[in-house]
């Protein structure tokens, strides 16, 4: 029993919850980068460079034993049994990583620099102003030491 309350504990404490939310969610947005990246900024930038359809971009390493070369796309191919290498869904891969590594970068820094405002807090004064000769005295000071009026 000693070690299923151990499990208990660790499992209910904040941190392994809050990881478990984030799991969650950063597949989640994992997801609609993948989705971003295929279906909204590739076809432009294929058709911007010569209808070019990145997902479609590979090299025949080996032709496929039930159908000869070449092949129109990247299905065929696989259907063929073809060794390919297929830098095109390699390039939405890369090009995927760069937006989330980039919208994490600025999620975080957004986040540090909130703490920072929060451990900003305004520190207590350590110094005041004479009334009389309008000099910078110590808080503490019942006395100012240049006009040697009490305060």
């Amino acid at each position: 029993m000693g070690m299923f309350k151990d499990f208990k504990d660790f499992a209910i404490k904040g941190n392994v919850v809050d990881m478990a939310v984030g799991i969650i969610i950063g597949a989640a947005f994992g997801t609609i980068i993948k989705s971003l990246v295929e279906d909204v900024l590739m076809p432009p930038i294929g058709l911007l460079i010569g209808k070019v359809d990145f997902s479609n971009l590979f090299i025949v390493l080996k032709e496929g034993t039930k159908v000869a070369g070449p092949y129109a796309n990247l299905a065929d191919a696989r259907a063929a049994g073809a060794v390919t290498i297929n830098y095109g869904l390699f390039l939405n891969t890369v090009i995927s990583f760069l937006i989330v590594a980039f919208t994490i970068f600025f999620v975080i820094k957004q986040i540090n620099k909130l703490k920072k405002e929060e451990e900003a807090e305004p520190e207590e004064p350590t110094t005041k102003v004479c009334p009389k000769c309008f000099t910078t005295i110590p808080i503490k000071a019942t006395r100012c030491p240049n006009c040697t009026s009490e305060i």
